[in-house]
């Protein structure tokens, strides 16, 4: 982990001595400043799920009743708070720069347990219109997209879904085939604000697709305060890390790098049986 630190930490250097031109600040999100007195209206409209925790556990969402397994997670949400909290940030698009590294894994994670912190309203919302991934990983069906209630097709409240009284989602049931159009147009930006004004989550994260992968999330993350992103523990390169980190700081802040599905963590942050 030190390794990777210090590889990316050169890179940085060596780029930003490349290009000393000042880097343009990352548009500022409507989402930054304090939400409005909450009206529970469109909140109540949810539909309620439950789910069933042996499909959690066998898609290693762990986070679902706490304990220790779900250490690692506690601590990235608490740093992920942490900067939120500083920086004023309450959109988090969570991303990778290749496929198979984990972040809706994490997405579900995080999901749960901010959620067991009663005092947050947390929503997440499933922007990876190529595949139903989440609510696959979660055990749940629906009927829509998120792509219907983005293009105006179906209203928020009557496709998204919430547990209990803190957490909801808006999952996808199907795959988009014009997923990028669809993220990058106006439309999207403005029904964002409009769930955004609606439900006054205190945080939302978005399930992105893989910045190498497709053009998706790039007019999409100009709606975001920050951005996450994963890197598969001996998968993802450097070169990669860094050139999505390049690119995302163009569009978004960079809240961090997280190094995911690492097999040597014993010991660490003081646990004994490598959660990751």
């Amino acid at each position: 982990m030190e390794r990777l630190q210090a590889a990316i930490e050169k890179a940085r250097r060596e780029r930003d001595a490349g290009d000393p031109a000042p880097r343009p600040p990352a548009a500022a999100s409507a989402a930054a400043a304090p939400p409005p007195p909450r009206d529970d209206t469109a909140w109540d409209a949810l539909a309620r799920i439950s789910f069933d925790r042996r499909v959690l556990r066998r898609n290693r969402v762990v986070t679902f009743d706490g304990g220790p397994e779900a250490g690692p997670y506690d601590m990235l949400r608490t740093k992920l708070l942490q900067r939120a909290k500083e920086h004023g940030w309450r959109r988090i698009a969570i991303t990778s720069p290749d496929s198979h590294s984990g972040k809706t894994t994490t997405a579900a994670n995080l999901a749960f347990s901010l959620a067991r912190r009663r005092d947050m309203r947390v929503l997440v919302l499933d922007l990876d219109l190529r595949r139903r991934a989440l609510g696959r990983m979660l055990g749940q069906r629906v009927v829509h997209t998120m792509a219907d209630v983005l293009e105006g097709r179906v209203r928020f409240e009557e496709h998204g879904c919430r547990y209990e009284e803190n957490l909801a989602f808006g999952l996808n049931g199907a795959a988009v085939r014009n997923p990028a159009e669809v993220l990058q147009s106006r439309r999207t930006a403005e029904v964002l604000d409009e769930i955004d004004a609606a439900l006054s989550p205190d945080i939302v994260l978005f399930d992105l697709p893989p910045m190498m992968a497709t053009d998706d999330s790039f007019g999409f993350l100009r709606n975001v305060d920050c951005a996450l992103i994963l890197a598969g523990a001996e998968k993802t390169g450097l070169d990669l890390i860094d050139v999505a980190e390049r690119q995302v700081a163009e569009l978004t802040n960079v809240m961090g790098i997280v190094l995911n599905k690492s097999r040597y963590t014993d010991g660490a942050y003081g646990y004994e049986q490598g959660y990751y």
